[in-house]
């Protein structure tokens, strides 16, 4: 199945919080690992009930699956993507 990613507008200023080596490092896997099984990667609980998670060194994607979409919302350090 092919996927579209599609990021969400506060994606850009989570990336901008990085180096650029380590957001084009981020990026590029989600475009190699996310997209061959998005389905595979853990679903949270909680508040955050229904997305998933995806890891990428010590950073997390979280990401909801839509149909044949996959929504990028946050992307951020594993301690603090979950703080507002």
């Amino acid at each position: 199945m092919a996927y579209n990613i599609a990021y969400k507008k506060s994606v850009h200023r989570d990336l901008k919080k990085l180096s650029k080596a380590e957001a084009c490092r981020i990026l590029d896997q989600i475009e190699q690992g996310l997209l061959k099984e998005p389905e595979s990667n853990p679903v949270l609980k909680g508040q955050f009930t229904g997305l998933r998670k995806f890891q990428v060194g010590d950073y997390w994607v979280i990401y909801a699956l839509l149909g044949d979409d996959i929504l990028i919302l946050r992307i951020g350090h594993r301690r603090d993507v979950y703080k507002g």
